[in-house]
């Protein structure tokens, strides 16, 4: 029963592969769909049981399954010895064309410092049976033995080796496993070496420092800059292109910053400071300019160069110390003998030469400069030796008569009324505008009617311009109106069309 079972089995194998191709190659574009990306260890897809597509009888069943489990257990030479331990009665020798060819370009996708993933395409023959899945195979450098890595066949053409450890060096290679048996081996020609991610270093310096850094003296300086490197990389610094102090300043470096910290700054701390992050030959610098400063020193001298009238002309030298950075300007003040009290002429004034004005006739004056800076003013000030003294003019000024201008004039409009149309119920203005001299009487009209009193109307005069505002007008109020300004040396008028016309309705 069995002897005829096993003679039968070839034939309907070959025969089902024939009538049926589509079959034979459908495994073949799941594994392209399984490449698309990474495949993870221990959730691979379960490909298709392939002896439920050809219709075998039952007794040849279970030698093929043991071919097709087979690569999961042991490497491709232990197919080689199930195939030679099958009696020849129950199982005949596959042919070449039954197994498949080796897989195609197989090709190192990534390596990190604990997996490393690999791509493979289908081999050139799939078999007559088509394959069942690929086992992909590891050598660790050293070793003679292939240990499978996926216990069972998968159809992927994309695998990941995980949890791998930094120093480990082996070989991969992958097999196409059909149910005749395993096909040659596509090994990777060189070994992989999984070693510690290296991680250009880059420096990111915080935006308050990328302009020049300003502090004041006697403040703390602390300053911590971020950097990326992998791994942990060496970082150094230097001021003005020479090493730092280190009994003022205090460097602290850690996986990701470094922290330079001066408890009291000098002025001698200003410059360029440059931290340099290195890490396997490679290297990135960022330089952070530091502005030490303080109050500047007073004006040198100040001289009172001449008075006249209610005026004083003075002179100053710069100060000699500006504070370690440059001068806002000067602060000029004055003040009286009788009072003593000071007050501000001038701040933020650049020139060294000012003349002050406006002093009383009969008072004596002194005058000082302060300097001023980012830090303040200074904490002196150049202070005059000599007082001003505003004397009382001794020439009396004498008025030239003059003529008289007379401005009168007769009313003219120098802005005239506007024809309008106006929606009833609204209320609507007329505007113009009149020029008279005295001021002219204005009267408003109607179809040349008065229509002064008239509490639906409101008339107002402000400054020349002349404002009728007709309350809630109906169509009645249509007509033509007036404005006649009258004084004593004339009249004038203008006139305007108003219609008052109901809106269409749809």
């Amino acid at each position: 029963m069995t002897g005829k079972a096993a003679s039968e089995a070839p034939a309907s194998g070959p025969e089902d592969t024939t009538s049926e191709p589509a079959k034979v190659p459908s495994t073949e574009p799941s594994g392209e769909a399984e490449a698309s990306g990474p495949t993870t260890e221990g959730q691979p897809p379960q490909p298709q049981d392939p002896a439920s597509q050809a219709p075998a009888p039952e007794a040849p069943a279970a030698p093929a399954e043991a071919h097709a489990e087979a690569p999961a257990e042991a490497p491709a030479e232990a197919h080689a010895e199930a195939h030679a331990e099958a009696p020849a009665a129950t199982k005949p020798a596959p042919s070449s064309e039954d197994i498949p060819s080796a897989p195609l370009r197989l090709a190192l996708e990534d390596v990190s410092s604990s997996s490393v993933t690999v791509s493979w395409e289908p081999p050139e023959k799939l078999g007559k049976l088509g394959i069942q899945g690929y086992v992909l195979e590891l050598r660790r450098e050293g070793a003679s033995e292939w240990v499978p890595v996926n216990p069972r066949p998968l159809m992927v053409t994309q695998q990941t080796v995980r949890n791998l450890a930094l120093g480990d060096k082996f070989f991969l290679r992958v097999i196409a496993v059909s149910l005749a048996g395993a096909g040659p081996p596509a090994v990777l020609g060189q070994p992989i070496h999984i070693m510690e991610t290296i991680e250009a270093p880059k420096i990111r310096v915080p935006r308050h420092l990328r302009q020049t850094y300003l502090r004041h003296v006697g403040e703390a300086i602390n300053l911590q800059i971020p950097f990326q490197g992998k791994p942990k990389p060496q970082a150094s610094w230097t001021h003005n292109g020479q090493a730092l102090d280190t009994k003022r300043m205090n460097v602290r470096s850690g996986d990701q910053d470094s922290i330079l910290f001066i408890r009291s700054a000098q002025r001698s701390d200003s410059g360029r400071y440059e931290l340099t992050v290195r890490l396997e030959g490679l290297e990135a610098k960022a330089a952070i300019d530091i502005l030490v400063i303080e109050k500047p020193g007073p004006p040198i001298s100040i001289k009172l160069l001449d008075v006249w009238g209610c005026n004083a002309a003075l002179e100053w030298t710069p100060p000699q110390d500006t504070g370690n950075t440059e001068l806002l300007g000067y602060t000029v003040q004055k003040a009286d003998k009788k009072t003593g009290q000071w007050f501000t002429v001038l701040e933020r004034y650049h020139p060294t030469t000012c003349t002050v004005s406006d002093l009383i006739i009969g008072n004596s004056y002194s005058f000082r400069v302060f300097s001023e800076n980012l830090c303040g003013l200074s904490d002196s000030a150049a202070v005059t030796k000599e007082l001003a003294h505003i004397q009382k003019a001794a020439i009396v000024a004498k008025p030239k008569g003059f003529v008289e201008r007379d401005f009168s004039e007769a009313p003219s409009f120098t802005q005239p009324l506007a024809d309008r149309t106006s929606t009833p119920g609204y209320s609507t203005q007329l505007f113009c505008s009149v020029r008279a001299s005295p001021k002219p009487k204005i009267i408003w009209m109607k179809n040349k009617m008065n229509i002064q009193g008239d509490p639906k109307y409101r008339a107002v005069s402000d400054q020349g311009v002349c404002t009728l505002e007709i309350r809630k007008p109906s169509p009645f109020d249509s007509g033509v109106y007036t404005c006649k300004a009258v004084n004593a040396l004339g009249e004038a008028s203008v006139e305007c069309r108003l219609e008052i016309k109901a809106s269409a309705t749809h």
